[in-house]
């Protein structure tokens, strides 16, 4: 049975960390539903129901290259929050909306850096930095867009979204980070 959830502020763990955030700034998280991968329509399905980052997915997808425009960064001890939307480099459309937990103790000096200049997705800066990983995803969901999300997005409010919450383990299944990504409509 699917695990549904209607307007409320509340800690919703297969949307974490979009929960945390939206707890923060006491906003109404949207309708959001847990769903089964394999029963997320196409494109959505193949760009979120693997095992792959999603940066290159997204960039392989349109094309073109991504980077972050940061909405909203914190940091709690060694971890570092934000809140993002990934857009194309070349128009600068939309092409996901991500909330992301970062522990930074787990990496290296430079990467470190680059993830706290906030410009370059977390997928380069694991390629570049030769951060071995895994993307282990750990839920598949459907949401309505809020004025929050849909805003970031360019997308009217209310439109239903397909996203999944990611694990991203190290060597010895650490996790180096936990993301939430939603995907606006795509054209197929």
């Amino acid at each position: 049975m699917p695990q549904s959830v209607k307007a409320n502020p509340m800690v919703v763990p297969f949307i974490y960390p979009l929960d945390d955030f939206y707890l923060q700034e006491n906003r109404v998280l949207p309708r959001v539903e847990a769903i089964p991968g394999e029963r997320m329509p196409e494109p959505f399905k193949s760009l979120l129901v693997h095992f792959d980052d999603m940066t290159p997915t997204l960039e392989a997808f349109h094309k073109q290259t991504i980077y972050i425009d940061v909405l909203r960064h914190q940091q709690r001890d060694q971890f570092y929050f934000r809140e993002v939307i990934l857009r194309l480099e070349n128009n600068h459309q939309p092409v996901e909306f991500g909330a992301i937990k970062i522990d930074l103790s787990l990496f290296q000096p430079m990467a470190k850096k680059l993830i706290l200049e906030e410009h370059i997705p977390l997928g380069h800066i694991m390629e570049t930095e030769n951060v071995v990983h895994q993307c282990r995803p750990k839920a598949f969901f459907e949401i309505d867009a809020d004025d929050f999300i849909g805003g970031g997005l360019q997308i009217p409010t209310g439109q239903v979204l397909y996203g999944r919450r990611n694990s991203l383990l190290d060597q010895n299944n650490v996790s180096l980070a936990e993301v939430v990504e939603i995907l606006p409509p795509q054209k197929v």
